[in-house]
């Protein structure tokens, strides 16, 4: 039976209501927007007219897709973080509010430097962490650090996507191991690194577990072992004064922050997200500048 693009929206913003999907209204527009081709003016503009059988199909492809748990930024094959819209594919983890604060902290650090600062986002997944630098802060030199061929190739997208080719560029790296050569003398690491306990993973929401990279997921036994081989191995990455910066999981903060005191990183720093978690743990390859201090 035909239906109107309103028909359609309605319908969809209702069960995906009631399979408990928070932004219910967003997301039928969103993926209404897809299947249609229309953004979302033009959305607006045709919702008393009828959809055609094709896009009627295709949207409502999308939304049983939608309430099995594939998460819609799959579905839509982009995402905004931090005012940029990045390609998105089930090679990479979907970017969260919650690494936004990471971000921040990152800015806080570099935007006053001199120009030619080098930042490196190491396990950089999509690069969204790298590139909000790189656009926040014109002073910095970018790398996107992956070990993932299929990341980098999103990494390498989204650069172009965000017309950063002058400022940012993605190379294949394994955080685990300890930087090659080239990779050297960084005023700033950032690192969303994998996480979450190996078991656990079994546990997480059926959206992150069924359709995101283990890859990008699994920290080890306890969800450390990327912050243990981090923080030794990379220290040597980072100019005199330079600042290493993790995301951490809600319950690692203290875990990491032993860590990093342990390899000798001054000026332990623990930062909270919106949600009132401990998210993002920094410390510097000694102190910046002696004179700083006693200016």
């Amino acid at each position: 039976m035909p239906a109107t693009y309103n028909d359609l929206y309605l319908d969809a913003r209702r069960a995906l209501k009631e399979t408990g999907v928070e932004q219910a209204q967003l997301e039928a527009q969103e993926l209404l927007c897809l299947a249609s081709g229309k953004d979302r003016t033009q959305l607006i503009r045709d919702l008393p007219l009828y959809a055609s059988d094709g896009a009627a199909k295709r949207f409502r492809d999308l939304l049983e897709r939608r309430m099995k748990g594939e998460p819609v930024a799959y579905l839509l094959g982009e995402w905004e973080f931090y005012g940029l819209t990045l390609d998105i594919t089930r090679d990479v983890l979907i970017p969260r509010p919650d690494t936004e604060t990471l971000v921040e902290r990152g800015i806080l650090f570099v935007r006053d430097l001199p120009e030619g600062t080098r930042v490196l986002d190491l396990c950089a997944g999509s690069g969204c962490i790298g590139l909000a630098v790189a656009e926040n802060c014109p002073n910095t030199s970018v790398i996107l650090g992956e070990w993932s061929e299929d990341a980098l190739r999103v990494c390498r997208q989204n650069i172009r996507r965000c017309g950063l080719g002058g400022q940012a560029q993605a190379a294949q790296v394994d955080a685990l191991d300890p930087p090659p050569r080239v990779l050297r003398d960084f005023d700033l690491i950032l690192c969303n690194p994998p996480y979450i306990p190996t078991l656990e993973i079994r546990r997480l929401d059926p959206s992150v577990k069924d359709y995101e990279p283990h890859l990008a997921l699994d920290g080890g036994e306890d969800g450390l072992k990327f912050y243990r081989a981090i923080a030794k191995k990379w220290k040597c990455a980072l100019r005199p004064g330079g600042k290493l910066i993790f995301e951490v999981g809600y319950d690692q903060a203290q875990a990491v922050e032993a860590l990093m005191a342990e390899q000798g990183y001054q000026d332990l720093r623990t930062t909270m997200d919106p949600g009132m978690h401990w998210r993002v743990v920094e410390g510097c390859n000694g102190r910046r500048a002696e004179h700083e201090e006693m200016v």
